[in-house]
C-alpha cells in the first residue's frame, strides 16, 4: 500500500523546499507563478490533500462547521442546507450535517461529537426539551453558534421566520376570497414554530369573525397529509379552505382531494408554507407562503460568519417575513358540504 503523500513528498516531486510547498498550498508568500504551478501539478499527481485538522491546530482556526437539524428528509431542510453550503464553501468552510430527529439525548451526543472533532462553528435547530446541560456544554467550549427556527436564549444568535405574521396573511387571503370555514392542517404537538403559526391562524379567524376554529394534527409529510384531509373532511364537511403547517402536508392534502374527485383551488382551497421546489412543480401548482429556503440558508450561514469574525458582539435576532405566492390551489369560495355521493376513501 502506497504511503500517504505529505508536504515532504510533494516537495521532492516538485523539486522545491517544504516551506515553499506549504506556502503554495496555503496561498501565502511571494511565490512565482512558475513555482506555484509546478507545486500544484506535483500535488495533483500525488493526490495530495491538505490535513485541515493539522492546519487548524497550527493556526488556531477550524474551517469545519456542524449543522444539527431535525428531519433532514424534509425538502425544506434540504434546501436550507444547500443554501448554507453555498455560502460557507465560498468562504472556505466545510459543512457536515447530523439529524437529531428532535431527540434531546441524541442531540447531546451529536454536539459532544462536534466539539470533540473541533468544529469551528455550529448551526443548530434545538431539539424539543433541550436540557440545561446542553446549553452549558456549548457555553463552556465557546463554539460560535446560531440557533435556527427555534430560539435558544438571549446569548445565542437566532435566525427564524415571522410565523404568526405569515399564517395570519395566509388566513386573511382565504377570507378575502370569501372562505369562512377555514381549517389549520399539519404538525403535531405545540413546538415553538407550530405554536406561533396556530396563533396567527386563530388571531385572523377571530378578527374576521370566521369559524369554527379547527386545528387538525398531522405529521408534515405527503402520505400523512393525504390521510389527514380525508378524516378532516369527514369530521368538518363545511370546510372550504385549508391553511397548512408546511408544503409537504399541503401537497399530500391536494393529492387526497384529487383522489376524492375534488380539484384544489375550486371546491377546496389549500395554502402551504415554505415554497419548496416541488410547490411550483405540483399539479396543480401550490399556493404557499414563501420563505425561499436556499436564501434563508445563505442568511443563516452569514450570521454564523459574522459571529466567527466578531465573537464578542451582542447576540442578534434575525426574523424574515414570508411572501404570499398565489398559484392554482386557492380560489373564490363555493358552497360545499360532504354528501353521500362524495367518494372519500
Amino acid at each position: 500500500m502506497a504511503a500517504k503523500p505529505t508536504l515532504s513528498t510533494v516537495a521532492r516531486e516538485a523539486g522545491v523546499s517544504i516551506p515553499t510547498v506549504s506556502q503554495v498550498i496555503r496561498g501565502t508568500g511571494r511565490i512565482s507563478d512558475k513555482t506555484r504551478k509546478k507545486v500544484m501539478q506535483a500535488a495533483k499527481k500525488l493526490n495530495y490533500v491538505p490535513d485541515s485538522r493539522a492546519a487548524s491546530m497550527r493556526s488556531g482556526e477550524n474551517r469545519e462547521i456542524g449543522f444539527a437539524i431535525n428531519q433532514l428528509w424534509n425538502p425544506f431542510n434540504a434546501e436550507v442546507f444547500s443554501g448554507v453550503v453555498d455560502q460557507l464553501e465560498r468562504e472556505g468552510y466545510l459543512v457536515s450535517v447530523l439529524d437529531t430527529r428532535d431527540d434531546a439525548d441524541r442531540q447531546f451526543r451529536h454536539l459532544e461529537a462536534f466539539i470533540s472533532h473541533g468544529r469551528g462553528g455550529l448551526l443548530w435547530v434545538p431539539a424539543l426539551s433541550t436540557t440545561d446541560e446542553t446549553f452549558k456544554l456549548l457555553k463552556t467550549h465557546g463554539i460560535p453558534t446560531v440557533a435556527f427556527l427555534r430560539p435558544a436564549g438571549r446569548e445565542i444568535d437566532y435566525v427564524g421566520i415571522r410565523n404568526a405574521e405569515a399564517i395570519s396573511m395566509a388566513t386573511g387571503h382565504l377570507a378575502d376570497l370569501g372562505h369562512k370555514h377555514i381549517a389549520y392542517l399539519g404538525g403535531t404537538g405545540m413546538a415553538y414554530v407550530r405554536e406561533q403559526r396556530i396563533a396567527g391562524y386563530r388571531q385572523t379567524m377571530a378578527e374576521r369573525g370566521l369559524g369554527p376554529v379547527v386545528v387538525w394534527d398531522s405529521p408534515d409529510n405527503k402520505l400523512a397529509g393525504l390521510d389527514a384531509i380525508m378524516s378532516l373532511r369527514l369530521a368538518h364537511p363545511d370546510t372550504t379552505a385549508i391553511v397548512c403547517n408546511g408544503d409537504m402536508v399541503a401537497l399530500g392534502a391536494c393529492l387526497g382531494l384529487l383522489r376524492s374527485g375534488l380539484w384544489p383551488g375550486r371546491e377546496i382551497s389549500v395554502i402551504g408554507f415554505d415554497d419548496v421546489s416541488d410547490a411550483a412543480a405540483a399539479m396543480p401548482p401550490l399556493t404557499t407562503m414563501a420563505v425561499s429556503p436556499q436564501r434563508l440558508g445563505r442568511k443563516l450561514a452569514q450570521v454564523l460568519l459574522n459571529r466567527i469574525q466578531v465573537p464578542d458582539m451582542p447576540a442578534s435576532v434575525t426574523e424574515i417575513s414570508a411572501e404570499l405566492i398565489i398559484r392554482d390551489t386557492t380560489g373564490v369560495a363555493e358552497e360545499h358540504s360532504l354528501s353521500a355521493d362524495d367518494q372519500v376513501c
